[in-house]
């Protein structure tokens, strides 16, 4: 999926899709990868967003695809295969147990409390760290996730699929089991109350704001926030989010909120590492042998 857009997931080509599924279905090694490899990134990069952690991510993302993998044979087709994957996805992600980074941020409230109170000053030039605009890139993506984790988990993915993923409110319908019109006010609930908090406390949108990434940098750095040797958004990307979304497929409501949705659509489309070991890790487990009487 290196050049496949993220929106063509829910449009695959049928014939295709039920080949793949069959002999998946059937046990074919070749099949099983090739689900996997269509869909893991996609898989991992929602987990990010919705548990803010590497590790915490990778973990999800494997559950999800052993969960997949071994539940193919309930697969009916009365849905596509990639909306019934999604559903999969969300089920999982609303009802895992906390992540690392969940457990730390609370409310909005108490959120932007800790920004007031996070004293401004510049990174020294002599720390032994990456490059001072890698650690405020670091910084800004860090806070912005620490924004989506004051959000519930419900209203979290429901802005993760919407906003920053493109999802349209027909798959969104779907995937959460609820109506179209269900999904669109929900999505325009959550629009209002993220961006209203960034409006009131967030620089890069408002400049009468006086929160700055690089002045919180240090202390960020300082908090455990940011840890300069182990960058949770910052390493091991090529893409974009809006590399991979493609179009929004709705019309722009106001100009202001296509500035939020570019700052979040800016944020690294990241690759989830050792594939080869999630692939080798299915196909060797007591579920999958036992899935496909191996």
């Amino acid at each position: 999926m290196s050049t496949q857009k993220l929106n063509t997931l829910f449009n695959t080509d049928l014939d295709t899709e039920q080949k793949t599924l069959k002999a998946a279905q059937e046990g074919k090694a070749y099949a099983i990868e090739q689900i996997i490899k269509d869909h893991q990134n996609f898989i991992y990069n929602i987990a990010l967003k919705m548990m803010a952690h590497n590790q915490d991510a990778e973990d999800a993302t494997q559950e999800i695809l052993l969960k997949v993998i071994t539940n193919l044979g309930t697969f009916k087709g009365k849905s596509k295969l990639s909306t019934w994957i999604y559903r999969i996805v969300v089920n999982h992600v609303l009802n895992v147990k906390k992540s690392k980074s969940e457990k730390v941020v609370t409310t909005f409230s108490a959120y932007g409390d800790d920004l007031d109170s996070a004293p401004e000053f510049d990174i020294a030039d002599d720390e032994a760290w990456p490059e001072k605009n890698i650690l405020v890139e670091e910084a800004k993506l860090s806070c912005m996730t620490g924004m989506l984790l004051c959000l519930t988990r419900e209203q979290r993915i429901v802005f993760v699929l919407g906003e920053i993923f493109v999802i349209t409110d027909r798959v969104g319908s779907e995937v959460l089991n609820i109506s179209r019109d269900g999904f669109r006010q929900k999505l325009a609930r959550v629009r209002r109350q993220l961006y209203d908090f960034m409006n009131n406390k967030c620089g890069l949108i408002n400049k009468n704001n006086p929160c700055r990434c690089s002045k919180k940098t240090a202390a960020f750095i300082k908090i455990g926030f940011v840890d300069p040797m182990n960058l949770q958004f910052q390493s091991s990307y090529i893409h974009k989010i809006q590399d991979k979304v493609g179009t929004d497929p709705t019309p722009l409501k106001k100009q202001i909120e296509y500035g939020y949705q570019v700052l979040y659509r800016d944020h690294p489309y990241k690759l989830p590492p050792n594939y080869s070991k999630i692939v080798q890790n299915l196909i060797e487990s007591d579920a999958f042998k036992s899935t496909f009487d191996f």
